[in-house]
């Protein structure tokens, strides 16, 4: 058998991996995280100057801002083809009067989307982006041909809001709120009222939604079950990447399919792969929920015939996998390979590894391990 895993994944310096290759450049995460703070820094002082320009009386506090989705899970992938783009998700949370005044008035949606696109037309127009506009539940930003920034926008009660502000700025010895606004905003977002979290819905006023427990989930089933199922869920996005050029499974549905029939095995990224993909079949046509919501199909936003297609393509993939493990030719398995993933799995068959049956066996422990120590660390 052949043992592909440090194609998929290794620490060695000088050798080449799909994982590394699936991160995005560093001068683009570095572009993205400016155009993030640009953003932030836009939207802190426009949104209060456009309300108050529109004749709301009451005082606004500044905006505060929490990355959720695939940049705080750090399964955000490159795009593979176009017209895809690296996501961003930034949620901004604003405490306003007329939210707390009533539980969901319907005109504060409006009045929140329409400010805060206001707000960012300058900074939209001096960049040359391009705001979208028509997304439901967000705000969309295009900084670039590989990028976009989503701004979902909630609401929590405003002396709420302000008193995390102030015991933040009391914790840290801030002099000012601001301070504490921008400098403290991971230990608020741990703070915020779960029961009192609103989105912003263009169609439907405010819903309640909370994006934290997802993420806590995902990072504490990382935490139990090691790195090695992070790296798992980006090379399901990034074969679903390839497979759809757009569409296909959401990326939180990858994660809450994988996650419980992911396995550690040890050093062979190749195995763990293909015992989620085995199974994954099954596991979508029999329905999967939000991990943190059972109320909630994640399923069900696919659709029964995409959830079949879907099915039918890792059907596909789990036998090119199994037959690339099996094949007698590792420059044929790379070929294959590279046939799901596209060109950002390597082509060094000089790198594949022939090992037996029981040394294949033998790399899957009685138990998940706990999270590995690696020489280096990726971003992404």
């Amino acid at each position: 058998m052949l043992n592909l895993s440090s194609l998929f994944f290794t620490t060695a310096d000088g050798e080449s991996c799909m994982h590394d290759k699936l991160n995005l450049k560093p001068e683009q995460r570095d572009w993205i995280a400016s155009a993030r703070t640009d953003v932030r820094n836009c939207l802190r002082t426009g949104i209060p100057r456009v309300l108050k320009a529109n004749g709301f009386t009451e005082v606004v506090p500044q905006p505060r801002f929490f990355t959720q989705g695939s940049w705080a899970y750090k399964t955000l992938n490159s795009p593979a083809q176009h017209p895809q783009q690296a996501d961003v998700d930034d949620g901004c949370y604003l405490p306003m009067s007329f939210v707390a005044q009533t539980k969901r008035p319907s005109t504060a949606t409006t009045v929140f989307f329409a400010a805060a696109e206001e707000a960012l037309k300058p900074l939209v127009e001096e960049r040359q982006w391009k705001i979208v506009t028509d997304k439901p539940t967000c705000i969309r930003i295009v900084i670039s041909a590989y990028a976009h920034i989503d701004i979902p926008l909630y609401a929590i009660p405003d002396q709420e809001f302000v008193s995390l502000a102030e015991a933040s700025m009391k914790r840290y010895g801030f002099e000012s709120v601001m301070d504490a606004v921008i400098k403290s905003e991971r230990d608020a977002w741990t703070a915020l009222p779960r029961d009192k979290v609103l989105l912003a819905h263009r169609e439907c006023n405010w819903m309640p939604s909370d994006p934290r427990p997802v993420k806590e989930w995902f990072l504490g089933e990382v935490e139990a079950k090691g790195e090695q199922l992070r790296r798992v869920v980006r090379y399901l996005k990034a074969f679903r990447d390839w497979r759809w050029s757009s569409g296909g499974p959401a990326s939180i549905l990858l994660m809450a399919a994988a996650a419980p029939l992911f396995e550690k095995r040890d050093r062979r990224d190749d195995l763990a792969l293909l015992d989620v993909v085995a199974a994954l079949p099954a596991r979508l046509r029999g329905g999967v929920n939000n991990p943190v919501d059972e109320s909630e199909s994640l399923t069900e936003r696919l659709g029964q015939a995409g959830v079949e297609e879907a099915a039918k393509a890792f059907e596909e993939f789990e036998k090119v996998l199994r037959g690339a493990s099996s094949a007698g030719s590792a420059s044929q398995a790379c070929i294959w390979m590279q046939g799901e993933f596209g060109p950002r799995f390597p082509n060094e068959p000089d790198r594949v590894k022939e090992v037996s049956v029981a040394a294949t066996i033998a790399a899957a422990p009685a138990a998940a391990g706990p999270s590995e120590l690696v020489g280096r660390t990726k971003a992404g």
